[in-house]
């Protein structure tokens, strides 16, 4: 012994990195160090009050929004029926919620009829980073500036959606602001969780961690009522919102969860982004298959039935530089046939930055990046909007009709 101390990492191997161990209290400090990070984050993107607001809506957008030409739009001006607006220099704007008072008025076929029940949609894909989030609420925007009243409920304990929204599921988000205390007994109807947005025409109900306890309370409450049947919950909780809202999107865990099966017993429709790649492709197939089995087993295995008005798979994140994708393009193609929505979502640096300000495409200003790119990005969400639009006009015109309205 030549009484050398050693130091953590002199036993390595040559050319491997030192042992960094780290203890739960280490865990600790990190978990609060990311969170304060977060909040001086927000706060300087949000400054000065911290909370988002919507983008305004110039002539030549709102009549395209309306359906009309502009010049239509000069005419009703005259009228005085309907917001003016305000003066930008020498352009006239409007807020969010005037641009709605604008479309409902214009748009008044495409609205719900009055006895047809709100259509829930879910969002769904077992694996992370597909765009899952980014559709739901992207979709929901699209869906509240064509004039529909939307209600985003965020299943997925991680927030995403919630946090798109400007609020922060770790520092503002209760269990009465989340569908933990449906999920859990304590309420029957979701009704008590809704919050409004920055966005006009758009309510949302929370997620943040403390949804995972839903994964142990509904095999709980199974377990103490054979009668409970667990994946009915949501869908009965949303009997109040199909009265109050036009459409409900919600936003799932990248699971095949409990919640999960919830969201998509409880839907009308299905939505599953899907980037054309050969692992994306792979992982949906588990799903359907995975999803397959487990309604034999809760629903068929009764004597029930579960019907979707319709099942949309959405080419997202699509790189049209790379030649592997085309390959797994016609892939999707071929397995999901008439399902693939006619429409790509590009890999733009649009949607990076939208993202990077925890936002989406609807969000940014016009201006703020290359008007080619951007105008690539936003023409592409709204053409899955107006898609999606007329499935959900579809489904409320059977219903009036099976009514004999």
């Amino acid at each position: 012994m030549d009484g050398k101390k050693t130091v953590p990492g002199d036993n390595a191997r040559p050319g491997t990195a030192p042992i960094r161990r780290q203890s739960l209290a280490d865990i600790e400090l990190q978990a609060a160090r990311i969170a304060a990070m977060m909040t001086q984050i927000r706060a300087t993107m949000l400054s000065p009050n911290s909370a988002k607001t919507a983008p305004t809506v110039s002539a030549a957008q709102l009549a395209a929004l309306c359906g009309v030409d502009k010049s239509k739009v000069a005419y009703r001006l005259t009228r005085n029926d309907l917001p003016e607006g305000h003066m930008v220099g020498n352009r006239r704007e409007w807020r969010m919620d005037e641009a709605r008072e604008w479309v409902r008025a214009f748009r008044s076929q495409h609205l719900r009829p009055e006895h047809a029940a709100g259509t829930t949609i879910t969002v769904a894909n077992f694996k992370g980073g597909v765009a899952k989030t980014t559709s739901a609420v992207t979709l929901a925007q699209g869906l509240s500036m064509r004039g529909h009243r939307v209600l985003v409920v965020d299943l997925d304990p991680q927030g995403s959606a919630t946090t798109l929204f400007g609020v922060l599921p770790d520092a503002e988000v209760e269990p009465e602001h989340t569908a933990m205390l449906l999920f859990g007994g304590q309420q029957e109807d979701l009704s008590y969780a809704v919050r409004p947005t920055y966005w006009p025409g758009i309510d949302l109900v929370c997620a943040a961690p403390l949804l995972f306890g839903a994964e142990f309370a509904l095999p709980a409450r199974q377990t103490r009522d054979p009668g409970f049947e667990f994946w009915r919950c949501l869908d009965r909780g949303l009997d109040q919102a199909r009265s109050d809202y036009d459409v409900i999107v919600i936003d799932t865990p990248p699971s095949l969860s409990y919640v999960t099966i919830n969201a998509l017993m409880a839907a009308d429709g299905v939505i599953m982004p899907l980037p054309p790649s050969a692992l994306d492709f792979a992982s949906s197939a588990q799903f359907w298959d995975l999803f397959s089995d487990l309604c034999n087993q809760l629903i068929r295995s009764r004597g029930q039935d579960k019907t979707f008005e319709f099942i949309d798979v959405l080419l997202s994140r699509v790189e049209s530089s790379d030649a592997a994708s085309s390959v797994v393009r016609q892939w999707v193609l071929e397995g999901y046939t008439e399902k693939v929505l006619p429409i790509e979502i590009p890999k733009t640096a649009v949607t990076a930055t939208a993202s990077a300000e925890f936002g989406t495409v609807y969000d940014l200003p016009r201006g703020a990046m290359n008007a080619k790119t951007f105008a690539r990005a936003r023409d592409a969400y709204d053409r899955m909007c107006e898609l999606v639009e007329q499935q959900i006009v579809a489904v409320w015109a059977m219903q009036v009709e099976q009514l004999g309205g």
